[in-house]
């Protein structure tokens, strides 16, 4: 059905609703999208510092476990450096106790071998004119390759005849009045001492001199 064409009162109509319909539309004013930009800006710097507000008790905490941490760390620097100290210390008591050792293991047999080396001096200071000279020098042989062996181990002789009487060292048996020596000189030596690396092994047995009453 074809439309009716309109008459110019109803066109005027037409055209005066149209406008009325444009006029009540809303209108977005520049001046209101500037304001919402500004508050969205504000709001957004407002939630960020809120949230820097709320990560600093975090942020105090990590802090606080960090520099724990490094006290740990420096803690357990200064005892590994204790322990390698001690370790070093061991190791060297270790070594110490093993070098003692290994000089002084000999100590019982050197005691046990001394009374040997005696008898073989004695034996060669009482031999008669009338002994061999081959059996002389038999003994002496002897005897020189027990004290050739020995000091090859460390033993050294203490034969203190003359020198001052050290109670360290020497064992005095008897006094003697002596005007011709100083008093508290060794005089005579009875028996032999001997010291094993230094340590003594058996005092020399000697006599000694006093002032002449």
């Amino acid at each position: 059905m074809a439309k009716e064409p309109q008459t110019p009162q109803e066109d005027e109509l037409a055209r005066e609703l149209a406008r009325e319909e444009q006029e009540a539309e809303p209108q977005t004013e520049p001046d209101t999208v500037e304001g919402e930009l500004e508050d969205a800006i504000e709001g957004a710097e407002q939630a960020a510092t809120d949230a820097q507000a709320a990560d600093n008790p975090e942020a105090e905490v990590l802090a606080a476990r960090v520099e724990e941490l490094e006290q740990s760390v420096a803690d357990a620097k200064e005892q590994a450096m204790r322990a390698a100290a001690e370790a070093q210390n061991v190791r060297r008591r270790a070594e110490q106790e093993a070098e003692k050792s290994r000089k002084f293991a000999l100590e019982k047999f050197v005691k046990e071998l001394l009374p040997v080396v005696d008898s073989l001096e004695k034996a060669l200071e009482t031999m008669q004119d009338g002994a061999s000279e081959a059996h002389r020098e038999g003994v002496s042989m002897t005897l020189k390759m027990q004290q050739d062996v020995l000091a090859k181990f460390g033993v050294e002789v203490i034969e203190p005849h003359g020198e001052p009487f050290d109670p360290q060292y020497h064992e005095a048996m008897t006094m003697v009045p002596n005007p011709e020596m100083e008093p508290n000189t060794v005089m005579e030596v009875m028996q032999k001492g001997y010291l094993l690396n230094g340590r003594l092994v058996r005092p020399a047995m000697v006599v000694v001199s006093q002032a002449a009453s």
